[in-house]
């Protein structure tokens, strides 16, 4: 519990201080209604769901000054608006009432038969019982794919048990949107991330009006991270905007031509920005004009390719992976009703179980999207991209030192996990059961401790997941009700709504509402270090979110400077690979020698700097052996780094601060039949 604030006053006298103590004897406790319980709204809708805790939230920081609470980095509170309406049944808030906004969509009457998307996704024949509020007989519940789990509500019973950040990530998919049978709208995608951004700021309108006016209630969208401190250390639940779909900007591709341009990016960042946007994903589910897709296993993964191939005109295509990271197996399994969609004749093609890995990376239009998000201070979620999309990611962050890096839900190879907290990004495991999590996140919890970082969970509510199913009524360290919460300020007892009480042993985590009982399994399992991780994880998230705020980017001393190389090559008399070319800051225009071993690049810095970092940007003719060499003369050069095991791509050549005027980049052993060619080097003094 907060402490209150102490003030002074004048005057006290004996009398009013006796006064003052047999009141506090005699007299009655004040009461709700008196107005002190600042959580408490003043005009909650009748009927309505029940909250089931008592106790103020915390406010305020640590003793070391930081956030405390939970973060969930990966949620979806308006999907239901997505994919043509009708997939995801029922609403997150309705003016009309809880009655309306927890009911099914009219073509699961009387039984559930229609829900198609429930028997392909579950594998089941999608019979339920529909009715929603008040008896909630079949939904929501852990394994039903296709009904809110977010209901307002629900949200606010997981803040008042100690979640302190959601990230809503406005999704869609207009592929699944135009094959799936019901809808009720366009199925373009920005239409409905619009929508849901709109719907976004009207739930915290509606939640501030039940406490009185604008800006009162617990659910602020924010737009900055010293915003979403304040929010935090009010008490109450910051919220950021995300995106995840899977043609931003209207950037798909089809038969490999791109369908979007650089100006098409940059009218849709700004565009998201305005909408209060602070991250987002470049690729979902399907490969696009800006980056591969980590693909999807099984029966999904197959139904997932066949939507590929009708939203691209390609089916996926694999190779052998070149480093530890891998995408997840396709496998060969089948999906019947997904591969009906297909046209005659074409089939869904088998792979090598030995080749893993997407053959497409991060292209350059991606490319020019990632610089163009780090121009506005966004956030990047890698999650979904491809290792080879990831990888160059990874590189320009790294070459830049910009951390606004984010791993939301268990998407992304794990051998990234240094990499990523090493920039200064943030990691949030998808919400699995009690013992998976806990062994997963003892899996990196050196590399937390190495980095000093909290931990996240990515709920992927309304998400097409699956949730945590019920441990039993008879497991072992089950959760008891009632139970405290993490700061020990509240007291957590079985949700209600309606006629139904969901129990996390014996129901799951069937909605939102069960995040903190779910927090609190984990701890009786055995991991309360877990949960220490896990309520530093807003102090965490923020952090790298401020940290990429404040990002500059470091100077490029190389930017236009004179160069000389040891060759160039020329075979064609309209393309210049001159030497210059390599530090014209721009990457579409490269330096290129002759195709032998032993070549050099020559920059002159026209005066002596402190050089403490080379990135070199390679063409497909890379070097496979290599020395970044430093002179301040000219003349006698000392090695400042080197590799024998160079792979192309992008390399951040950093080394201990020296005093130089020339870099020389000297290729000792190609790495192709080609020479070597340098798309851009720039030199930094960091």
């Amino acid at each position: 519990m907060a402490r209150l604030p102490y003030h002074r006053r004048k005057d006290v006298t004996v009398a009013s201080l006796l006064l003052l103590v047999l009141a506090l004897l005699l007299g009655p406790a004040p009461s709700s209604a008196a107005g002190t319980d600042w959580w408490q709204p003043t005009a909650r809708p009748a009927p309505d769901s029940d909250i089931n805790v008592t106790g103020e939230p915390f406010k305020g920081t640590n003793a070391q000054g930081e956030v405390r609470g939970f973060v969930d980095t990966h949620n979806h509170l308006f999907s239901n608006e997505a994919f043509g309406g009708r997939l995801i049944c029922g609403k997150t808030f309705s003016e009309a009432g809880v009655a309306d906004a927890l009911k099914d969509c009219p073509e699961h009457y009387p039984d559930g038969s229609l829900a198609i998307f429930d028997f392909i996704t579950n594998g089941g024949d999608g019979k339920h019982d529909p009715v929603g509020w008040p008896t909630f007989k079949d939904w929501p519940a852990h394994d039903s794919l296709t009904h809110q789990q977010n209901y307002y509500a629900w949200v606010e019973r997981a803040w008042r048990g100690g979640q302190r950040v959601l990230v809503n990530d406005l999704v869609t998919n207009g592929v699944i949107c135009s094959v799936y049978f019901f809808k009720d709208r366009s199925c373009d995608e920005m239409t409905s991330i619009r929508l849901q951004a709109k719907l976004s700021y009207d739930l915290q309108a509606y939640i501030d009006k039940m406490y009185g006016g604008t800006g009162k209630g617990w659910f602020r969208i924010v737009t900055d991270s010293a915003q979403a401190r304040q929010v935090i250390e009010q008490g109450k639940l910051a919220v950021i905007l995300g995106v995840e779909t899977s043609e931003p900007f209207g950037c798909k591709m089809i038969l490999d031509i791109a369908q979007c341009s650089k100006a098409d990016i940059d009218k849709g960042l700004d565009e998201l920005y305005d909408l209060g946007v602070r991250s987002m994903f470049l690729c979902h589910k399907f490969d696009n004009a800006l980056c591969g897709v980590r693909f999807d296993s099984g029966t999904l993964g197959t139904a997932i390719n066949v939507g590929q191939f009708l939203s691209t005109g390609t089916f996926w295509q694999t190779e052998e992976c070149k480093g530890p990271q891998h995408d997840n197996p396709i496998g060969n399994a089948t999906a019947a009703k997904a591969e009906d969609e297909l046209p005659a004749g074409v089939d869904v093609p088998t792979y090598a179980s030995g080749a893993q890995c997407n053959v497409r990376g991060l292209t350059d239009l991606g490319e020019y999207a990632v610089r163009g998000m780090m121009k506005r201070k966004m956030m990047l979620e890698i999650d979904h991209m491809s290792v080879k999309s990831v990888g160059r990611v990874l590189d320009i962050f790294e070459a830049e030192s910009y951390p606004g890096v984010i791993s939301s839900h268990s998407w992304m190879d794990m051998d990234w996990t240094d990499r990523v907290y090493g920039l200064g990004g943030f990691i949030g495991q998808y919400m699995h059961g009690s013992e998976g999590f806990i062994a997963e996140a003892d899996r990196t919890e050196a590399l937390r401790d190495k980095h000093g970082v909290g931990y996240g969970f990515g709920t992927d509510m309304n998400g097409v997941g699956g949730w945590p199913a019920p441990r039993g009524a008879d497991a072992p360290n089950k959760v008891t009700y009632p139970f405290k919460s993490v700061d020990g300020g509240s007291v957590i007892d079985r949700q209600t709504t309606g006629q139904r009480t969901w129990d996390l042993n014996t129901d799951g985590a069937a909605h939102y509402g069960l995040v903190p009982d779910w927090i609190e399994d984990i701890r009786k399992v055995g991991g309360q270090h877990v949960v220490d991780d896990l309520f530093r994880g807003a102090e965490s998230y923020l952090d790298t979110w401020g940290a990429s705020e404040r990002h500059k980017a470091s100077v490029n001393l190389a930017d236009k400077a004179p160069a000389t190389a040891s060759s160039t090559e020329w075979w064609n008399p309209f393309v210049s690979y001159a030497p210059g070319r390599a530090v014209d800051g721009d990457r579409g225009t490269r330096w290129a020698s002759e195709w032998s071993n032993d070549q050099w690049l020559r920059i002159d810095l026209g005066a002596t700097h402190r050089v403490g970092r080379v990135t070199l940007d390679w063409e497909r003719a890379y070097a496979k052996s290599y020395r970044v060499e430093l002179s301040t003369d000219g003349t006698n050069w000392r090695t400042a780094w080197s590799t024998t095991a160079g792979d192309g791509g992008l390399d951040n050549a950093t080394f201990a601060g020296t005093p130089a005027r020339y870099v020389r980049v000297l290729g000792l052993e190609r790495g192709t039949q080609w020479g070597y060619s340098l798309h851009e080097v720039s030199v930094h003094s960091d």
